[in-house]
């Protein structure tokens, strides 16, 4: 007995893996969720589109399918490297079927992700980490905000004592290296009010970080947007976003002009994620942020520390500017993902787009 409104095509589309039907042309027939999460776009824009449409050149062979197509034949590929031409690479395990389906023979593709597990246990581990540190930045700014409150107070008390007008130089110096030491803690402990969040158009965000990098005359880059105007409002706190999103940018500016990029360019893309699960939780809708630029790369020695704070590259940075953006993006329930190689740098930052009747607004 079949489950009441629980038909084949929804069971489907429960399903974590990506099916994908073509027919004897090798034109999308039919995609289940999982799929256009892959594709990264809605079956409207899949169905009847030839399936090689979507990758780059020998990703996959239009050849190979029509034989297999031809003699009845079945494959199976591990650890297939999937480059799609909007130049996302997804590494996946693949299996090929013959099947037939209305009257004709059609190839169901079977894919599993093997880059989204290795991604769910760097998030697991990112989040751990980031958690681990803030605890022991918290535990060190109290030990340290304690004493140099005494040191501070002692030092203006001292001051009145003084019989002598020139000895207040080095009173006065004690109290601005203090007052200078206690911002530092505050700007490692990060941003600690909660958003506040409003129905907003994401994109206003990113123009603003735009219109101040167009300010930037120092640094001659070139801001590209592409933009997705199907992104429906979403629950944020536009400021906390602006500054997430700012802080990377400012990230790619300085790596750029370190580098004497030639021809430096930074992309803001905007694009909606489908099926995709965040600290554990899974979400229909994802607006995603890509901040892409042409520089060196993020150095391997950094990599896997790249969100703690005071980790840096460069010579004068403060390592803030990271620590600071994900703090910002999880308190709206949401992940940054990097992706970096030479020539290219992708930050993405994914925020849940949530349904307004859910909400108390």
């Amino acid at each position: 007995m079949q489950a009441p409104g629980l038909d084949q095509e929804n069971l489907l589309n429960f399903m974590n893996t990506a099916l994908v039907m073509v027919n004897h042309q090798l034109s999308i027939v039919y995609v289940n969720q999982a799929g256009e999460a892959l594709f990264e776009t809605g079956s409207k824009h899949l169905l009847g589109h030839a399936l090689v449409d979507f990758f780059m050149a020998g990703s996959i062979e239009a050849s190979r399918l029509k034989a297999a197509m031809r003699r009845g034949e079945d494959f199976t590929e591990n650890e297939l490297e999937l480059r799609f031409r909007d130049e996302r690479v997804v590494m996946a395990d693949l299996t090929v079927t013959n099947v037939y389906y209305d009257n004709a023979t059609h190839l169901l593709f079977e894919l599993r992700r093997i880059d989204q597990q290795s991604r769910i246990s760097r998030e697991n581990l990112q989040n751990a980490q980031h958690f681990a540190a803030r605890e022991l930045i918290r535990g060190l700014a109290h030990e340290i905000k304690n004493p140099l409150g005494g040191i501070r107070g002692a030092a203006q008390l001292l001051e009145k004592e003084l019989p002598n007008e020139a000895l207040r130089e080095f009173t006065q110096m004690i109290v601005e290296q203090s007052d200078r030491l206690r911002n530092l803690v505050d700007r490692l402990l990060g941003p600690n009010a909660l958003p506040k969040l409003k129905w907003s158009n994401l994109h206003q965000a990113l123009e603003k970080v735009r219109a101040l990098m167009k300010m930037d005359t120092e640094h001659a880059i070139t801001i590209v947007r592409d933009y997705d105007p199907s992104i429906p409002e979403v629950h944020i706190d536009q400021e906390m976003i602006q500054q997430a999103v700012l802080n990377i940018v400012k990230n790619s500016v300085q790596a750029l002009t370190d580098a004497h990029i030639t021809g430096p360019e930074i992309k803001l893309i905007t694009r909606v994620g489908r099926q995709l699960t965040i600290q554990g939780k899974r979400h229909p809708l994802v607006a995603r942020i890509h901040i892409i630029d042409n520089g060196p790369g993020i150095p391997s020695t950094i990599r896997d520390t790249l969100f703690y704070p005071m980790v840096s590259s460069k010579q004068n940075g403060s390592g803030l500017g990271l620590s600071i953006a994900q703090t910002l993006i999880n308190h709206h329930g949401g992940r940054i993902d990097v992706d970096s190689r030479h020539g290219h740098t992708e930050f993405t930052l994914f925020l849940p787009i949530v349904r307004k009747e859910l909400t108390h607004e």
